[in-house]
């Protein structure tokens, strides 16, 4: 199963949010890839997960500040897993809908004030950080390169984001 369209993303969100809110749990995630931009709004097209680059500390109240988001990969916690998983059950989406794949490239660092431009968005407990647009440049050029060429989605989601000569440079130093 997929989310078909932005409201599908932001139900399975609001409901994993809701269901740690009733646990007394509350996480930050930044994402990109194919969600972020459908809840940027810069596409609208079908997705199969959510991509969890890096995790952030919540702050009660207000969101997470920049200078607490992550900048090594970890695992996700149990109990967003767990939230994860009743969520995947209830409205039939793999079990890995929402992932920590993308934040291996953690690992060949994060484009330079990466955690200053994450937009946040609250749902239920979950704070969702939306990589910036730019930042999404450097993140699907490198994806697009990797994964097949002007075929794949992330070089149509490439394409969608209209970047300039100018971002495509720097994305690719």
């Amino acid at each position: 199963m997929v989310l078909k369209d932005l409201g599908d993303i932001e139900e399975a969100l609001n409901r994993v949010g809701e269901l740690l809110a009733a646990t007394g749990h509350e996480y930050a995630i930044v994402v990109l890839g194919g969600a972020a931009l459908d809840l940027l709004g810069i596409v609208n097209r079908e997705t199969r997960d959510v991509d969890i680059l890096t995790f952030a500390e919540p702050r009660p109240g207000r969101e997470p500040s920049p200078d607490t988001v992550d900048e090594v990969p970890r695992p996700m916690p149990e109990p967003l897993q767990r939230a994860a998983r009743i969520v995947a059950r209830d409205l039939g989406l793999d079990l890995d809908w929402l992932n920590t794949e993308p934040s291996l490239q953690l690992r060949g660092g994060l484009p330079p004030g990466l955690a200053a431009r994450v937009r946040w968005q609250l749902y239920g407990a979950l704070w969702v950080g939306l990589v910036h647009r730019n930042d999404l440049v450097f993140f699907k050029l490198f994806a697009s390169v990797d994964s097949g060429g002007p075929k794949s989605v992330h070089y149509q989601d490439l394409i969608a984001l209209r970047p300039s000569p100018g971002e495509l440079l720097d994305a690719a130093a």
